[in-house]
């Protein structure tokens, strides 16, 4: 007699930029009634925490530079945990959908007949804006946002960044520490002011989140300053909001 396996569901959740504070009630009561919990590595140990006694945790990597699983062996490890009857939990920094591959997870998932459901979660840009004071958008200065990456490729910077010319439009880069200077000059030789205000933001969202005030043309210096946290950089008008209204919290904090 033939017995039928009920597969498991997994839901791909925001962990948002660190403090459990900043994780939404729903992502929360998914990983507490996590069976399996795939965490990537920027996770903070508190969020993982809340995942029941007798869980299955696994660390996935997936933080820039650093070893991780690779994508096609995080897919099949799902599936196989799925398969067993699990209520997986896929745990991703920030918002799954913002460079998260969620979209690649889920349509492995669908195809081999698991249900998923996905999770927001507050992304790093948006902590940055919220913890240093500064609007992402604002009325007469910046009517648009653009995410983006940045990465070398054939020591040339990849992609795009015609919208970088555009005086109304905040960029929220992530991912760009390691090229800073070389995303600076491609924004200035796509139109963008040499003293276009500008801001690389160190662990945004957490307790020990560092705010490097900068324009187009420092960028690079400044960020050379930083540690080796996960770094956010957000160009544009905006910017100077955060350099005048952030600098008394920075010092507060340094100081005790």
């Amino acid at each position: 007699m033939s017995v039928e396996i009920k597969l498991g569901k997994v839901l791909l959740v925001g962990a948002g930029p660190g403090p459990v504070d900043l994780m939404t009630v729903r992502a929360v009561r998914a990983v507490e009634s996590a069976q399996a919990l795939l965490y990537d590595a920027l996770c903070s140990e508190e969020a993982i925490a809340l995942a029941p006694a007798g869980c299955v945790r696994i660390q996935t990597g997936k933080r820039a530079g650093k070893p991780s699983m690779k994508q096609d062996e995080i897919n099949r490890l799902m599936l196989r945990l799925a398969r067993k009857g699990l209520k997986v939990v896929r745990l991703k920094g920030g918002d799954p959908s913002i460079f998260g591959r969620v979209g690649e997870e889920a349509a492995f998932l669908k195809g081999f007949g698991v249900e998923t459901e996905v999770v927001p979660g507050v992304t790093a840009a948006c902590a940055a804006a919220a913890q240093f004071g500064f609007p992402l958008t604002h009325r007469g200065e910046a009517r648009r946002v653009v995410f983006t990456t940045a990465r070398l490729e054939a020591g040339k910077l990849s992609g795009d960044w015609s919208a970088a010319a555009d005086p109304e439009a905040t960029l929220a880069v992530y991912m760009g520490g390691a090229v800073a200077g070389d995303l600076a000059r491609g924004m200035i030789e796509a139109g963008r002011p040499a003293d276009t205000p500008a801001v690389a933001i160190e662990k945004a969202g957490g307790a020990e989140a560092r705010l490097y005030p900068a324009t187009l043309a420092t960028l690079a210096e400044r960020i050379a300053e930083a540690g080796d946290g996960p770094l956010l950089i957000v160009v544009g008008e905006v910017a100077a909001f955060a350099t005048a209204n952030s600098m008394s919290q920075v010092e507060r904090r340094a100081f005790g």
